[in-house]
């Protein structure tokens, strides 16, 4: 089965929003649920969703909600995901102007 009809620039602008959304709103529950005291989102969702490319939802919902700013490793990882996907973007727009 080909894939690639599906990754249309609207269908990819989509999942990016989609995924952003996703992030964002999970800060926000897991928020509300730690200080309710209640069941909490692990926080490897909570980076999954930013490495799937949620980053931005992530760093949004995390200054909006004041959410897991003083968890150092955590703070650790979501700055080595943003890092990664700054060097994927800067490396394709290169070898896309080259080529």
């Amino acid at each position: 089965m080909n894939f690639v009809p599906f990754l249309t620039p609207t269908n990819l602008a989509t999942a990016y929003i989609a995924v952003n959304f996703c992030a964002f709103a999970a800060f926000g529950i897991d928020k509300m649920k730690a200080e309710a005291g209640k069941w909490r989102i692990a926080e490897s969702t909570l980076l999954m969703l930013a490495f799937l490319g949620g980053s931005p939802g992530a760093y949004a919902g995390r200054s909006l909600f004041r959410h897991k700013t003083r968890k150092q490793p955590f703070s650790n990882m979501l700055h080595s995901i943003a890092a990664f996907q700054g060097l994927l973007i800067a490396g394709g727009s290169g070898w896309l102007l080259a080529g």
